[in-house]
């Protein structure tokens, strides 16, 4: 089975991350993960510190093993929940939407690995001067908050230029997603749409019978306009959203009309008016399945096509 840095640094079997999706990744999905042999993650989102310890503790009262929380540095309750999960002494915090670097020696003296996402050079080496453990290259594949560079182009470069361990996400769904991050530099990956159809997802059935029937043109990109582009599967929501960026809103206005879309979408399955983060990779995800058994599949299709089960021969 296949091992690497990753599963020493941080006590797991299998290098496999679960993304921290807003409104979607709790205690009970993160568990799910980690009892499978990855590592959970509970998405702090704009949440504050009350409901974070709420899903840390629904976590610890599910699982034994490591676990993390996704912080999202943007939150208006950054500052509690980051002080919370060094309180806490959580295993893990993985970052995005900004610098962790003002909480970073806070977490490292807890004695937390912090693995920031980054989706730059000149991120990943602030990051590794501050201390973190590995980062997170994501790809512009994926679904939720994207940057401009492919996992394609963007892993490579990233192994380049830190001595950290990096973990690949976006675009990986599959055992031939997960071997290509490897021979791309990575240690691991983080996959988020493919357990957005984990049987402990809480998220609304709509939203995974979405996910199942996307094809691959089923995503967008919108909110390049306000600097914070976000891939999502094509519905009126995102339509709509996309003409009024071209449109002569202000950004003001702009920026309310996406407020509450992805709660929409997660919640309570609104189909119109909800906002269905989700990758590119959509298409290739056919079934909701234990967390476990995504896992499992990753894992042994990738070691199924690095051991020599493949197409070629080299001569």
């Amino acid at each position: 089975m296949i091992k690497t840095e990753l599963c020493d640094l941080l006590g797991i079997q299998y290098p496999v991350f679960q993304g921290g999706m807003a409104w979607i990744s709790d205690g009970k999905l993160a568990a799910a993960v980690s009892n499978g042999g990855g590592l959970g993650l509970i998405s702090a989102m704009n949440a504050d510190a009350a409901y974070l310890k709420k899903q840390i503790d629904i976590a610890r009262s599910l699982t034994d093993k490591p676990f993390g929380v996704n912080i999202m540095l943007l939150s208006p309750f950054a500052d509690e929940v980051a002080k919370l999960v060094a309180d806490e002494k959580i295993d893990v915090v993985t970052t995005g939407a900004g610098n962790p670097s003002k909480f970073m020696t806070m977490w490292i003296e807890a004695g937390i690995k912090v693995i920031p996402v980054v989706a730059s050079v000149g991120m990943a080496k602030l990051v590794t001067k501050a201390g973190a453990s590995a980062v997170i290259a994501e790809g512009g594949e994926s679904g939720g908050h994207v940057g401009e560079l492919t996992t394609m182009t963007l892993v490579p470069i990233i192994c380049d230029n830190t001595n950290l361990p990096v973990i690949a996400a976006g675009g990986i769904a599959d055992g031939r997603g997960m071997a290509a991050a490897l021979m791309l530099g990575a240690v691991g990956v983080q996959m988020g749409t493919r357990f957005l159809v984990a049987e402990e997802c809480g998220v609304h059935p709509n939203y995974k019978k979405k996910i199942i029937k996307a094809n691959d043109l089923a995503t967008m990109t919108t909110g390049k306009r306000l600097g914070h582009p976000v891939r999502g599967l094509r519905n009126q929501f995102a339509k709509d959203y996309l003409k009024a960026e071209y449109s002569d809103i202000t950004d003001e206005a702009l920026e309310k009309l996406g407020g509450g879309a992805l709660y929409r979408a997660a919640i309570e399955g609104d189909e119109k008016t909800g906002s269905f983060c989700a990758g590119q990779i959509s298409a290739l995800v056919t079934k909701e399945e234990p967390a476990a058994d995504i896992i499992l599949d990753v894992v042994t299709g990738a070691e199924k096509i690095l051991s020599g089960a493949n197409r070629f021969s080299i001569q």
